[in-house]
């Protein structure tokens, strides 16, 4: 497994809620590269409970969305945005567990949409939550235009 260098890092402007690591709002994940999988080791806390001692559900499809996203930063080498994000809530995910594991991977591409699955799994390895996202993809030249220069792991 490779964590993967997050290419935005100390790029003008760049305050994403899910992985940058400089919003103090944010949930600021990291990623890594697994095979075909792109992996997430994320820490939960009671800040994004809805219910007492739980994952709130939107915070949940946040982190989802996010690692798909990934999927398309490392895998396709481009940028792209969410179309469609179908979420479905299995298990509570506790915000008392010291870590959880996101897991995602490309199922599909057809023409410029990527089709990606996404689950969390909580510290004793069960499926809590699955997505089936879809991203539309962005050409080379427009991710290029958009300050895109490529995704690598580090060594």
């Amino acid at each position: 497994m490779k964590k993967i260098k997050n290419p935005w890092v100390h790029k003008e402007g760049y305050w994403c809620f899910g992985c940058s690591p400089e919003n103090p709002f944010g949930v600021k994940m990291e990623f890594y590269e697994d095979g075909d999988e792109i992996v997430s080791f994320w820490h939960p806390s009671a800040y994004y409970q809805g219910w007492i001692d739980t994952l709130h559900g939107g915070i949940a499809s946040t982190l989802l969305d996010e690692i798909a996203g990934w999927v398309v930063t490392r895998k396709l080498q481009t940028t792209g945005v969410t179309s469609r994000l179908n979420v479905r809530f299995l298990k509570p995910v506790s915000t008392t567990e010291t870590v959880i594991t996101l897991r995602a991977r490309l199922v599909e591409m057809k023409r410029n949409l990527a089709f990606i699955e996404a689950r969390i799994i909580n510290a004793e390895g069960e499926v809590c939550t699955t997505a089936q996202a879809v991203y539309f993809t962005f050409s080379q030249q427009k991710a290029t235009a958009m300050g895109w220069c490529g995704c690598e792991t580090e060594e």
